[in-house]
């Protein structure tokens, strides 16, 4: 079922605050797609997340090299004397020396940065969209106290002529100063609410500010209705929500995290076969009478013998096993999230349904009618007000109910990996 009353009702109700602020600020509101844009491209979590990439970029560069250690270059040279008729001389060497892992590291110590490299971007994917859900929850929020407060001003404008009727009726003997005094209360508690209506407003603005990382002064003003297609049905099943779930960023975040654990305990495994180290050396030696060319080979192996790599090791197969617990226990997490908010939300969208079908037009029409019986005599002031009540209690309700639902949709959306502006893939 549709809401098209309840969404008209919306529309013409935002249309002068559209426009006075259009007046205003010279510019467009914002509409919920430019909000989320702005968001995931100003939003400081994603800024600190692209600024690692020039680290992991840098880890893969180192890894991607040739040999892991470079080689070393060594010279030596010596000034002898001996006795005469022999006299000094001089004698000098130059080598070159290189260590080669002969355990593989390099091989796994490239499969661990392109696995960091992936759930780095992957994170980043993830701050984007939380940034953009953010976005959504704080746009909505600005929708809901903007329609919160033209139902205070027309409860207030309500109150404030209920007490001017009375106050005539007051004059003329028709009303006592009981009545007087319930209408003067009245019209006082609708401007406490209207006043406390357009500080949630000023607070709401100033939160999607903030998230849409605007200047200090800058309170943004938006386009918008909370009544869109909350009859109509979701363009997703809760098995597609679930499917969709086990590939959200986070989820592939957490599984290339353990892809790269795995990766260094390979590493440090590997890391017990000693390195071998290959030298060449060549020099001159001896008296200028028996000059030598020398050029020496040498390879050398430490034993290992006493460092066994345990510790790096045992650390190493530490981090891979948080890793292993951090992704199952975040599948299992986001499943079960997935179905609360699903339960949930088909809660709230029937709750809706019935406000809209039944309450909000059965107390507009009390409301009428109450006005015409209380002309006629029929009731007095006190049963008007609490119809009068009635009627507004209903729409704040309903207004706060899409609300819910919005951000509740937001948050399913969000948690299952699903496009938040609710279309199919």
């Amino acid at each position: 079922m549709r809401f098209p009353p309840l969404a008209l009702a919306f529309v013409l109700a935002a249309a002068p605050l559209c426009a006075s602020a259009q007046a205003a600020n010279g510019a467009a509101p914002l509409t919920l797609s430019e909000a989320m844009r702005r968001a995931e491209t100003a939003h400081p979590a994603v800024l600190a997340r692209e600024a690692q990439l020039a680290a992991a970029d840098g880890t893969s560069r180192r890894a991607a090299a040739l040999l892991y250690n470079n080689p070393e270059l060594s010279g030596e040279g010596i000034r002898r004397r001996a006795d005469p008729p022999v006299g000094s001389w001089s004698e000098w060497s130059v080598g070159i020396a290189q260590p080669f892992e002969t355990g593989g590291q390099q091989a796994r110590r490239r499969e661990a940065a392109t696995a960091g490299m992936d759930a780095l971007r992957a994170e980043i994917e993830d701050v984007r969209r939380q940034a953009r859900a953010e976005a959504a929850t704080r746009f909505i929020a600005v929708l809901a106290a903007q329609r919160r407060l033209q139902l205070e001003q027309r409860s207030l404008d309500f109150a404030e002529a209920t007490a001017q009727a009375v106050a005539k009726r007051r004059g003329a003997g028709e009303d006592t100063r009981l009545d007087a005094n319930v209408a003067l209360v009245e019209a006082e508690r609708a401007r406490d609410a209207l006043a406390r209506a357009s500080e949630r407003l000023v607070e709401a603005r100033s939160e999607l500010a903030t998230a849409l990382q605007l200047p200090p002064a800058a309170l943004p003003d938006v386009a918008g209705e909370l009544g869109t297609a909350i009859g109509a049905g979701l363009p997703y099943s809760l098995d597609q929500l679930l499917a969709s779930a086990q590939t959200v960023p986070r989820q592939r975040a957490l599984s290339a995290r353990e892809d790269a654990a795995r990766a260094r305990l390979g590493v440090e495994r590997a890391s017990r076969y000693p390195d071998v180290t290959v030298g060449v050396h060549v020099g001159r030696e001896g008296p200028g009478d028996g000059r030598e060319r020398i050029a020496i080979v040498s390879l050398s192996v430490p034993l290992p013998i006493f460092n066994r790599n345990d510790a790096a090791i045992g650390q190493a197969a530490t981090d891979m096993a948080q890793a292993e617990i951090e992704r199952s226990a975040a599948t299992r997490d986001s499943q079960a999230r997935v179905r609360q908010l699903w339960s949930r939300l088909a809660s709230q969208r029937e709750r809706a349904q019935r406000l809209e079908r039944v309450m909000v037009p059965a107390s507009g029409d009390n409301q009428q009618l109450s006005t015409k019986s209380r002309q006629a005599g029929q009731i007095g002031l006190l049963d008007q007000l609490v119809v009068n009540r009635q009627a507004l209690d209903a729409e704040r309700d309903l207004n706060d109910l899409l609300a819910d639902l919005h951000t509740t949709r937001i948050e399913l959306e969000h948690a299952a990996g699903w496009p938040l502006e609710g279309s199919t893939r």
